[in-house]
Protein backbone atom coordinates (compact mmCIF):
# COMPACT_ATOMS: atom_id res chain seq x y z
CA UNK A 1 0.00 0.00 0.00
CA UNK A 2 1.28 3.54 -0.64
CA UNK A 3 -0.67 5.56 1.25
CA UNK A 4 -1.41 5.64 5.14
CA UNK A 5 -5.04 6.70 6.07
CA UNK A 6 -5.65 6.63 10.01
CA UNK A 7 -9.33 6.45 10.96
CA UNK A 8 -9.20 7.92 14.76
CA UNK A 9 -13.08 6.99 16.59
CA UNK A 10 -15.18 4.78 15.16
CA UNK A 11 -18.29 6.72 15.51
CA UNK A 12 -21.56 6.57 13.27
CA UNK A 13 -19.32 8.28 10.18
CA UNK A 14 -16.38 6.26 10.11
CA UNK A 15 -18.30 2.95 11.16
CA UNK A 16 -19.66 3.38 8.07
CA UNK A 17 -16.30 3.62 5.92
CA UNK A 18 -14.84 1.13 7.91
CA UNK A 19 -17.47 -1.19 6.06
CA UNK A 20 -16.12 0.19 2.58
CA UNK A 21 -12.37 -0.70 3.68
CA UNK A 22 -11.61 -2.88 1.07
CA UNK A 23 -12.83 0.02 -1.53
CA UNK A 24 -10.30 1.93 -0.08
CA UNK A 25 -7.58 -0.76 -0.23
CA UNK A 26 -8.33 -1.05 -4.06
CA UNK A 27 -7.43 2.28 -4.82
CA UNK A 28 -3.39 1.67 -2.85
CA UNK A 29 -4.54 3.18 0.70
CA UNK A 30 -4.23 1.12 3.77
CA UNK A 31 -6.38 2.27 6.69
CA UNK A 32 -5.85 1.97 10.48
CA UNK A 33 -8.27 2.39 12.64
CA UNK A 34 -7.80 3.61 16.38
CA UNK A 35 -10.51 3.70 19.20
CA UNK A 36 -10.26 3.11 23.18
CA UNK A 37 -13.41 0.20 22.25
CA UNK A 38 -13.21 -2.99 20.12
CA UNK A 39 -17.21 -2.33 20.51
CA UNK A 40 -18.75 0.48 19.67
CA UNK A 41 -22.38 1.64 21.29
CA UNK A 42 -24.75 3.34 18.96
CA UNK A 43 -25.53 6.42 21.01
CA UNK A 44 -29.24 6.47 19.28
CA UNK A 45 -30.13 3.56 21.27
CA UNK A 46 -28.54 4.11 24.62
CA UNK A 47 -31.38 5.80 26.87
CA UNK A 48 -33.33 2.38 25.41
CA UNK A 49 -30.57 -0.02 27.26
CA UNK A 50 -31.05 2.15 29.77
CA UNK A 51 -34.82 1.40 30.16
CA UNK A 52 -34.34 -2.44 28.83
CA UNK A 53 -35.77 -1.89 25.47
CA UNK A 54 -33.16 -3.23 23.95
CA UNK A 55 -30.04 -5.75 25.04
CA UNK A 56 -26.43 -3.95 24.77
CA UNK A 57 -25.01 -6.24 22.17
CA UNK A 58 -28.10 -5.01 19.91
CA UNK A 59 -26.38 -1.69 19.90
CA UNK A 60 -22.89 -2.82 19.60
CA UNK A 61 -20.88 -2.17 16.58
CA UNK A 62 -18.02 -4.60 16.36
CA UNK A 63 -15.09 -2.62 15.43
CA UNK A 64 -12.56 -4.16 15.74
CA UNK A 65 -13.68 -7.43 14.33
CA UNK A 66 -14.93 -5.45 10.99
CA UNK A 67 -11.95 -4.14 10.67
CA UNK A 68 -9.93 -6.82 10.67
CA UNK A 69 -12.06 -9.03 9.03
CA UNK A 70 -11.51 -6.02 5.68
CA UNK A 71 -8.16 -6.25 5.96
CA UNK A 72 -7.63 -3.42 8.15
CA UNK A 73 -5.37 -2.74 11.48
CA UNK A 74 -7.51 -1.83 15.02
CA UNK A 75 -5.52 -0.24 17.16
CA UNK A 76 -6.79 -0.35 20.72
CA UNK A 77 -5.78 2.59 21.92
CA UNK A 78 -6.88 6.54 22.44
CA UNK A 79 -5.38 9.33 20.39
CA UNK A 80 -4.03 12.12 23.33
CA UNK A 81 -1.74 14.56 20.69
CA UNK A 82 -1.77 15.29 17.26
CA UNK A 83 1.41 16.67 15.58
CA UNK A 84 0.19 18.24 12.20
CA UNK A 85 3.78 18.92 11.14
CA UNK A 86 5.38 15.87 11.69
CA UNK A 87 1.77 13.52 10.83
CA UNK A 88 1.97 11.83 13.98
CA UNK A 89 -0.41 10.86 16.24
CA UNK A 90 1.11 9.92 20.00
CA UNK A 91 -1.21 7.03 21.78
CA UNK A 92 -2.57 7.23 25.18
CA UNK A 93 0.08 4.07 25.79
CA UNK A 94 2.61 5.82 24.71
CA UNK A 95 2.97 4.22 20.67
CA UNK A 96 3.26 6.86 17.83
CA UNK A 97 2.11 6.43 14.31
CA UNK A 98 2.41 8.22 11.42
CA UNK A 99 -0.48 8.90 8.55
CA UNK A 100 -0.67 10.33 5.14
CA UNK A 101 -4.19 11.49 5.87
CA UNK A 102 -6.09 11.05 8.88
CA UNK A 103 -9.58 11.82 10.15
CA UNK A 104 -11.19 12.54 13.45
CA UNK A 105 -15.03 10.84 14.17
CA UNK A 106 -14.02 10.65 18.33
CA UNK A 107 -17.68 12.00 19.13
CA UNK A 108 -18.64 14.35 22.26
CA UNK A 109 -18.30 14.78 26.21
CA UNK A 110 -20.81 16.21 28.80
CA UNK A 111 -19.75 20.10 29.38
CA UNK A 112 -20.51 19.32 33.10
CA UNK A 113 -17.50 18.46 35.21
CA UNK A 114 -18.11 15.15 36.74
CA UNK A 115 -16.87 14.67 40.41
CA UNK A 116 -14.82 11.71 41.06
CA UNK A 117 -14.01 9.68 43.75
CA UNK A 118 -15.90 6.88 46.15
CA UNK A 119 -18.72 9.92 46.18
CA UNK A 120 -19.35 9.59 43.07
CA UNK A 121 -20.14 6.13 41.97
CA UNK A 122 -23.63 6.57 41.65
CA UNK A 123 -23.36 9.92 39.26
CA UNK A 124 -23.55 8.86 35.61
CA UNK A 125 -22.12 10.98 32.80
CA UNK A 126 -24.53 9.84 29.70
CA UNK A 127 -21.19 10.06 27.17
CA UNK A 128 -20.04 7.43 26.97
CA UNK A 129 -22.46 5.45 26.31
CA UNK A 130 -21.13 2.46 28.40
CA UNK A 131 -21.66 4.53 31.45
CA UNK A 132 -26.06 4.29 30.75
CA UNK A 133 -25.44 0.00 31.34
CA UNK A 134 -23.49 0.71 34.84
CA UNK A 135 -26.36 3.06 35.52
CA UNK A 136 -29.14 0.56 34.59
CA UNK A 137 -27.59 -2.04 36.84
CA UNK A 138 -27.29 0.37 39.58
CA UNK A 139 -31.07 1.10 39.20
CA UNK A 140 -32.39 -2.36 39.41
CA UNK A 141 -30.08 -2.79 42.55
CA UNK A 142 -31.50 0.38 44.37
CA UNK A 143 -35.10 -0.44 43.20
CA UNK A 144 -35.56 -3.67 44.56
CA UNK A 145 -35.19 -2.14 48.21
CA UNK A 146 -37.10 0.83 47.89
CA UNK A 147 -37.86 4.37 46.08
CA UNK A 148 -35.04 5.90 44.55
CA UNK A 149 -34.51 9.47 44.51
CA UNK A 150 -32.96 9.93 41.25
CA UNK A 151 -31.82 13.53 39.58
CA UNK A 152 -31.19 14.71 35.82
CA UNK A 153 -28.61 17.27 34.56
CA UNK A 154 -29.89 18.79 31.72
CA UNK A 155 -33.44 19.89 29.80
CA UNK A 156 -32.59 18.58 25.95
CA UNK A 157 -33.20 16.00 24.05
CA UNK A 158 -30.49 13.57 25.88
CA UNK A 159 -31.77 14.35 29.46
CA UNK A 160 -35.66 13.47 28.14
CA UNK A 161 -34.60 10.23 26.90
CA UNK A 162 -32.30 9.36 30.38
CA UNK A 163 -35.11 10.89 32.41
CA UNK A 164 -38.00 9.00 30.76
CA UNK A 165 -35.96 5.55 30.67
CA UNK A 166 -34.49 5.84 34.33
CA UNK A 167 -38.63 6.13 35.51
CA UNK A 168 -38.73 2.65 32.97
CA UNK A 169 -36.11 0.83 34.79
CA UNK A 170 -37.23 1.86 38.43
CA UNK A 171 -40.84 -0.15 37.82
CA UNK A 172 -38.72 -3.52 36.12
CA UNK A 173 -38.20 -6.91 37.97
CA UNK A 174 -40.24 -5.80 40.97
CA UNK A 175 -38.81 -2.72 41.31
CA UNK A 176 -40.09 0.21 43.74
CA UNK A 177 -40.40 3.01 41.02
CA UNK A 178 -38.51 6.17 41.72
CA UNK A 179 -39.17 10.26 42.74
CA UNK A 180 -37.31 12.11 39.69
CA UNK A 181 -36.42 15.40 39.27
CA UNK A 182 -35.24 17.08 35.84
CA UNK A 183 -32.78 19.98 36.13
CA UNK A 184 -33.58 21.96 33.06
CA UNK A 185 -31.90 25.08 33.60
CA UNK A 186 -33.44 28.00 31.93
CA UNK A 187 -35.81 26.20 29.97
CA UNK A 188 -36.91 22.77 29.50
CA UNK A 189 -35.93 21.40 25.43
CA UNK A 190 -35.14 24.88 24.75
CA UNK A 191 -34.17 24.87 21.09
CA UNK A 192 -37.23 22.21 20.41
CA UNK A 193 -40.92 23.34 18.76
CA UNK A 194 -43.79 24.55 21.43
CA UNK A 195 -45.36 21.36 20.42
CA UNK A 196 -42.56 19.25 20.71
CA UNK A 197 -41.66 21.18 24.08
CA UNK A 198 -45.51 20.38 25.34
CA UNK A 199 -45.89 16.66 24.14
CA UNK A 200 -42.33 16.01 26.38
CA UNK A 201 -43.69 17.87 29.26
CA UNK A 202 -46.73 16.10 29.75
CA UNK A 203 -45.40 12.84 29.08
CA UNK A 204 -42.66 13.94 32.23
CA UNK A 205 -46.07 14.62 34.32
CA UNK A 206 -47.62 11.68 33.80
CA UNK A 207 -44.70 9.74 35.12
CA UNK A 208 -44.38 12.01 38.20
CA UNK A 209 -41.14 13.38 36.99
CA UNK A 210 -40.75 16.93 38.13
CA UNK A 211 -39.35 19.54 35.63
CA UNK A 212 -37.21 22.17 37.36
CA UNK A 213 -36.31 25.35 35.82
CA UNK A 214 -35.21 29.09 36.30
CA UNK A 215 -31.95 28.32 37.93
CA UNK A 216 -28.98 26.29 36.72
CA UNK A 217 -26.82 23.31 38.53
CA UNK A 218 -24.47 25.15 40.14
CA UNK A 219 -22.76 21.93 41.96
CA UNK A 220 -22.79 18.39 43.19
CA UNK A 221 -21.25 17.27 46.46
CA UNK A 222 -21.91 13.71 46.79
CA UNK A 223 -25.25 13.23 46.19
CA UNK A 224 -26.39 16.63 46.39
CA UNK A 225 -27.27 18.61 44.13
CA UNK A 226 -27.03 22.32 44.69
CA UNK A 227 -28.63 25.12 42.52
CA UNK A 228 -27.72 28.53 41.69
CA UNK A 229 -30.38 29.55 44.05
CA UNK A 230 -28.59 27.97 46.67
CA UNK A 231 -31.75 25.01 47.10
CA UNK A 232 -30.59 21.83 47.18
CA UNK A 233 -31.71 17.82 46.80
CA UNK A 234 -30.21 14.70 47.76
CA UNK A 235 -30.26 11.98 45.59
CA UNK A 236 -29.63 8.49 45.09
CA UNK A 237 -28.51 8.43 41.60
CA UNK A 238 -27.26 11.77 39.10
CA UNK A 239 -27.06 11.46 35.59
CA UNK A 240 -25.63 14.40 33.97
CA UNK A 241 -26.78 15.23 30.50
CA UNK A 242 -26.34 19.23 30.27
CA UNK A 243 -25.16 19.28 26.70
CA UNK A 244 -21.84 17.90 25.02
CA UNK A 245 -18.37 19.40 23.55
CA UNK A 246 -15.84 17.81 21.39
CA UNK A 247 -13.30 16.42 23.03
CA UNK A 248 -10.14 18.73 24.13
CA UNK A 249 -7.73 16.88 22.00
CA UNK A 250 -7.65 19.70 18.71
CA UNK A 251 -6.93 22.58 21.63
CA UNK A 252 -4.27 20.69 23.29
CA UNK A 253 -2.76 20.26 19.74
CA UNK A 254 -2.71 23.20 18.80
CA UNK A 255 -5.25 22.47 15.27
CA UNK A 256 -7.45 25.32 14.40
CA UNK A 257 -10.95 24.83 16.80
CA UNK A 258 -13.97 26.48 16.62
CA UNK A 259 -15.75 28.33 19.91
CA UNK A 260 -16.81 24.68 21.39
CA UNK A 261 -13.45 23.29 20.76
CA UNK A 262 -14.38 21.44 17.61
CA UNK A 263 -11.84 20.88 14.96
CA UNK A 264 -12.21 23.39 12.30
CA UNK A 265 -13.42 22.05 8.96
CA UNK A 266 -14.32 23.55 5.45
CA UNK A 267 -17.33 22.54 3.37
CA UNK A 268 -15.54 19.61 2.20
CA UNK A 269 -14.65 18.38 5.64
CA UNK A 270 -10.87 19.51 5.61
CA UNK A 271 -9.31 20.74 8.60
CA UNK A 272 -8.72 24.57 7.05
CA UNK A 273 -4.74 24.39 8.15
CA UNK A 274 -4.26 20.91 8.03
CA UNK A 275 -5.54 20.12 4.46
CA UNK A 276 -4.59 16.04 5.23
CA UNK A 277 -6.65 16.17 8.21
CA UNK A 278 -10.44 15.45 8.10
CA UNK A 279 -12.90 15.65 10.73
CA UNK A 280 -16.42 14.51 11.20
CA UNK A 281 -19.57 14.51 13.66
CA UNK A 282 -20.01 15.46 16.80
CA UNK A 283 -16.40 16.93 16.99
CA UNK A 284 -16.17 19.18 14.18
CA UNK A 285 -16.76 23.18 13.88
CA UNK A 286 -18.00 23.40 9.92
CA UNK A 287 -17.17 26.64 9.38
CA UNK A 288 -19.67 26.47 6.69
CA UNK A 289 -23.06 26.63 8.80
CA UNK A 290 -22.18 25.46 12.54
CA UNK A 291 -24.24 22.13 12.77
CA UNK A 292 -26.61 20.98 15.58
CA UNK A 293 -25.08 17.66 17.38
CA UNK A 294 -27.32 15.01 15.98
CA UNK A 295 -26.66 11.75 14.34
CA UNK A 296 -28.28 12.35 11.23
CA UNK A 297 -25.53 15.00 9.97
CA UNK A 298 -22.82 12.24 10.91
CA UNK A 299 -24.67 9.98 8.63
CA UNK A 300 -25.17 12.89 5.74
CA UNK A 301 -20.78 13.32 6.05
CA UNK A 302 -19.92 9.88 5.51
CA UNK A 303 -20.64 9.45 1.33
CA UNK A 304 -18.68 12.61 1.29
CA UNK A 305 -15.92 11.76 4.00
CA UNK A 306 -15.77 8.03 1.89
CA UNK A 307 -14.72 10.32 -1.24
CA UNK A 308 -12.51 12.96 0.20
CA UNK A 309 -10.44 10.87 1.79
CA UNK A 310 -9.43 8.99 -1.22
CA UNK A 311 -9.39 12.13 -3.67
CA UNK A 312 -7.09 14.18 -1.19
CA UNK A 313 -4.50 11.48 -1.18
CA UNK A 314 -4.84 10.78 -4.88
CA UNK A 315 -4.86 14.40 -5.88
CA UNK A 316 -8.44 14.37 -7.36
CA UNK A 317 -10.73 17.24 -6.70
CA UNK A 318 -12.73 17.01 -3.29
CA UNK A 319 -16.48 16.84 -2.88
CA UNK A 320 -18.47 19.63 -1.30
CA UNK A 321 -20.85 18.28 2.24
CA UNK A 322 -24.17 19.83 2.31
CA UNK A 323 -25.84 19.46 5.42
CA UNK A 324 -29.06 19.03 4.01
CA UNK A 325 -32.90 20.38 5.12
CA UNK A 326 -34.64 20.23 7.75
CA UNK A 327 -34.09 16.11 9.31
CA UNK A 328 -37.11 13.89 11.74
CA UNK A 329 -36.21 14.05 15.41
CA UNK A 330 -37.42 10.91 17.10
CA UNK A 331 -37.23 10.46 20.86
CA UNK A 332 -37.46 7.10 23.11
CA UNK A 333 -39.55 7.66 26.43
CA UNK A 334 -39.04 3.85 27.18
CA UNK A 335 -42.16 1.78 27.46
CA UNK A 336 -42.57 1.34 23.78
CA UNK A 337 -43.50 4.75 24.02
CA UNK A 338 -41.95 8.19 22.10
CA UNK A 339 -41.69 11.43 20.49
CA UNK A 340 -41.78 12.06 16.69
CA UNK A 341 -41.45 15.63 15.13
CA UNK A 342 -39.77 17.65 11.95
CA UNK A 343 -40.63 21.35 11.82
CA UNK A 344 -44.91 21.97 13.11
CA UNK A 345 -45.13 18.59 13.67
CA UNK A 346 -45.14 16.75 16.59
CA UNK A 347 -46.70 13.77 18.12
CA UNK A 348 -45.87 10.84 20.52
CA UNK A 349 -47.49 7.20 21.34
CA UNK A 350 -45.80 4.17 20.22
CA UNK A 351 -46.10 4.83 16.57
CA UNK A 352 -43.61 7.50 17.11
CA UNK A 353 -41.71 4.84 19.12
CA UNK A 354 -41.63 2.48 16.02
CA UNK A 355 -40.58 4.94 13.77
CA UNK A 356 -37.41 5.54 15.89
CA UNK A 357 -36.88 2.11 16.58
CA UNK A 358 -37.16 0.85 12.58
CA UNK A 359 -34.65 3.63 11.99
CA UNK A 360 -32.06 2.81 14.75
CA UNK A 361 -32.41 -0.98 14.41
CA UNK A 362 -31.99 -0.29 10.20
CA UNK A 363 -29.15 1.64 11.06
CA UNK A 364 -27.58 -1.23 13.25
CA UNK A 365 -28.14 -4.20 10.60
CA UNK A 366 -25.52 -3.02 8.24
CA UNK A 367 -22.91 -3.81 11.22
CA UNK A 368 -24.83 -7.40 11.53
CA UNK A 369 -21.40 -9.57 10.79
Amino acid sequence: MSHRLVLVGAGHTHALLILRIPEINKQGISVTVISPHEHQFYSGMGPGMLGGCYRPEELSIPARSLVESRAGTFVKDRVVHVDAGLKLLTLQSGANITYDTASFNIGSEVTFNAPSGPDAQDIFTVKPIYNLLSARRRILELARDGKVRIAVVGGGPAGLEIAANAWEACHQHGGHGCSMRLYSGSKFLRGNPERARNIARMAMEKRGIEIVEGSRVQEITGRKVILEDKSTSHEDVIFLAPGIKPPSLFLKSGLPTGPDGGLRVNRFLQCVDHPELFGSGDCIFFQEAPLDKVGVYAVRQSPVLFHNLQAGLQGKPLKNFSPGGKYLLAYNLGGSRGIVHRGKLAFDGRLAFRIKNYLDTKFMKKFQT
